[in-house]
């Protein structure tokens, strides 16, 4: 898998945002074209069932309607015009989680941070993915990673929905050695292996484009599923997830965290730490035995 993108060396030489504009178009059917049919102003393209969603740096209604045009079963629902900073909800900038320094490249504080041993460097670059570290649910995560990592050495680790990489990232900031990261969005996917290349950390974390239920059976000490629920639920019953020593469960709405609760009763496992945020969001830390 490549990694799609832009040159990552003149970016943090610049230290600009690569997009502060972005141009969305909304299309009804599934797109068939790769990177390489776009003008330089293409910056992914999210699939989402039955639907694609482009993403253009400037304004492209006319290569769009060529596009379109190219494949008549495609619609153009509607298109969107909004700053990074509203896609993203937030204005991107340094985050500081428990022992982790999340920066963006085009920061240059991230340089700084080679030189502070107290903190773990993750550079991240959220492209148009969502996972930049602000969700209550990666803020858990995280710090569920450094209670598994405070035990124990973990030495394989399975990242599933990883989206921009960063728990994958962070388990190998944390010693981990083996980490397969798997996303079934290609552009998540492509986001996930451009961070790790940002971090270098290519020997550590591989990135794959694939469904959640294809890896789970892969040999691993712990399982990292910030999922959609409907996967999540299936998981959890495998032979699979029950042959890992430890699992952290999240992205969970009250219902169904005391569904998956239920599910995981059925089975030998111990629940070690739960966390609840507004009363809407929950995670798991657990162990099987």
């Amino acid at each position: 898998m490549k990694s799609a993108g832009y040159n990552f060396k003149a970016q943090e030489e610049s230290g600009d945002i690569p997009y502060k504009n972005l141009y969305i178009y909304y299309i009804q059917g599934r797109l068939k074209a790769n990177k390489n049919n776009f003008s330089n102003h293409f910056i992914g393209n999210w699939q989402e069932d039955e639907f694609s969603f482009l993403f253009f740096s400037e304004p492209s209604r006319t290569e769009v309607e060529i596009i379109l045009s190219s494949q008549p079963y495609l619609t153009l629902i509607d298109e969107f015009y909004m700053t990074y900073d509203q896609w993203q909800g937030e204005k991107i900038s340094s985050l500081k989680i428990g022992r982790f320094r999340i920066v963006p490249p085009w920061q240059r504080q991230w340089k700084k941070m080679k030189s502070c041993l107290k903190e773990l460097p993750i550079i991240l670059d959220p492209g148009v993915v969502f996972g930049t570290g602000a969700h209550t649910t990666t803020h858990d995560c995280l710090q569920a990673l450094e209670i598994v990592f405070s035990r124990e050495k973990v030495k394989s680790a399975l990242d599933l929905g990883t989206g921009t990489g960063l728990l994958a990232l962070a388990a190998s900031r944390l010693g981990c050695k083996s980490i397969l990261a798997v996303d079934f969005n290609f552009l998540a996917a492509s986001t996930a292996l451009r961070n790790v290349h940002l971090n270098r950390l290519e020997d550590t974390v591989l990135v794959v484009q694939g469904r959640a239920e294809d890896f789970i059976d892969s040999a691993s000490d712990l399982v990292i599923a910030n999922i959609h629920y409907d996967v999540m639920q299936h998981l959890v019953n495998s032979r699979g997830f029950l042959s890992k020593k430890w699992f952290i469960l999240s992205g969970l709405l009250r219902s169904q965290a005391r569904d998956l609760l239920y599910k995981l009763s059925q089975n030998h496992v111990r629940i070690v730490k739960k966390w609840e945020r507004d009363g809407i969001w929950h995670t798991f830390l657990g162990a099987t035995f």
